[in-house]
Formats: C-alpha cells, structure tokens, sequence
C-alpha cells in the first residue's frame, strides 16, 4: 500500500537514502529542503522513477520558526493527509550560532522546529500516522538556558547532544501527551558516524555507509515492529530498543525541558 511520507532534510545524506529508498518501493515522498535548487534537482530525479509513486517538495529554513510555521501550512494545503513525518534535518556545526530569533541553530533546527512542525501537522497524521525523530547516540543534560538562546554554547557537539537529548525527551512527552489520540512518535539514533554531510564537516572523517541510517528510519516508519513503540528510543548502533540518557526519565527535568518548549513555540 502507497503511503505519503514528508521527510525533512531530504536533499542529501541520510534524507535523501531514504527518499530514494521509499521512492523505489513506490511511496509518496515529500521532499524538503533549504535550498531551491537542489530540491529542484532531487525532485526532478526522484519524480523520474516510474514506480507509480509521486514527488512534491518544499523549501524551508527550519532555523526561523516563522518558515517552520508556513512550512506546515504549504504542505497541509498540498496534501489531505499524512502517514509519516520524519524529522530527519539536523546540523551539528555553525560560523554563527545564534538565529535571528535569537535561538541557538543547534536547538532551533534539531529540537524546535521538529516539535513545531509535527504539532502543526497532528491533524495530517491522526492516530494512525507515525513521526520518526532522528535522535543520536550523543546525549548530553539540556542547558535551559541554552534552548531559550540566553546563553551561547561555543562547543558544538555539547550544542548538538544536548539538542538531540531535548528531541528524545519531547518525544518520550508528546507521545504520553496523545496518548491513542494521536500519531506513534518513536526516537531513533540511525547509527553513529554515518557518512552524512554532517559527519563529514564535523568530524573530517568521510564516515560509514548512509543506507544503514536509511533502512532503520523506513523500518521506524513503515514496519509492524513500531507499530506500538511511540515514546521509546531505538539505539541503531546496539539493534534495538533501548534506553536512552537518564534525564529522558527524569519527570522534573522533562518537565522542564517540555515548559520551555512550550513556551518558545506557543504551541
């Protein structure tokens, strides 16, 4: 059975692997991605598979909330309903760190606009839909301060970790929050040093095979095994569920880190 799947950060890396990969099984993929042109070229060339399947794509900065916000409205007028959102757009290094919002890019791009969307398009996603969040194996505390943009954070990979721990968290909560009435969301780390842009550039290194994090996300998306797993955490590195750092069960710290959320984003 064809399902539409918006996947976010799909114009390169692991994005792109599984847009290709869900393309040749003859799903619709909707495409995303903050440059015009190479969404342009990806679309041409996944829209060129003659599989039955369609492309759509959308350009968005998923570092302004403002984008985030008319992101979601474009694809709730393209498209009457939603069977997957994954979130898989991600950044791990930044020159400027600090958006014009005045959040930090790390939590902006990893952490909020993933919470934004998905809340904007529950009613796509009903409560037989799934949200697959790309989380890591890098997981760090969640500086409060950080997340609201007060204070800067010049380490990367403590920016990134506590980002991708703050997505884990909100995960964990919105999925309890919904209950039946809403979508699976289910936390996966894809697989550690993946050859993604964002290993490359972060660590110099050229990193291991991207259809590795591919094959795990459609399984997150598509397979009976997530069927009834929305709130938990898939370790890709370790092959199955598993739990992921102790603050994400922590109910003072994740309720602190949810107020935040809440109140950066109204929503």
């Amino acid at each position: 059975m064809q399902k539409t799947i918006l996947i976010t950060g799909s114009t390169d890396g692991i994005g792109l692997a599984t847009a290709k990969k869900l393309r040749q099984q003859g799903h619709r993929v909707l495409l995303h991605g903050r440059n015009p042109q190479k969404l342009a070229a990806v679309q041409a060339e996944l829209g060129g598979v003659s599989d039955g399947g369609s492309v759509s794509g959308f350009v968005a900065d998923l570092s302004s909330m403002t984008e985030v916000e008319a992101f979601a409205a474009a694809v709730m007028a393209d498209t009457g309903s939603l069977d997957v959102l994954i979130n898989n757009a991600g950044i791990f290094r930044a020159a400027n760190p600090i958006t014009a919002e005045q959040l930090d890019l790390r939590f902006a791009v990893n952490t909020l606009a993933p919470y934004l969307l998905t809340r904007r398009l529950l009613p796509l996603l009903g409560d037989t839909g799934r949200v697959v969040n790309l989380s890591s194996a890098a997981q760090a505390p969640v500086n409060l301060q950080a997340l609201t943009g007060e204070v800067q954070l010049d380490d990367d990979f403590a920016a990134y970790a506590q980002s991708k721990l703050a997505i884990t968290i909100w995960s964990r909560m919105l999925a309890e929050e919904l209950g039946e009435t809403g979508p699976a969301i289910i936390a996966v780390n894809p697989g550690s040093m993946l050859g993604s842009k964002m290993v490359q550039e972060g660590f110099g290194v050229a990193g291991g095979d991207i259809g590795i994090g591919a094959d795990i996300l459609i399984r997150a998306a598509l397979s009976e095994e997530f069927a009834a797993a929305s709130g938990r955490y898939f370790d890709n590195d370790a092959g199955r569920f598993a739990d992921p750092h102790a603050d994400a069960h922590n109910p003072e710290t994740c309720a602190e880190v949810m107020r935040v959320i809440k109140a950066l984003l109204a929503c």
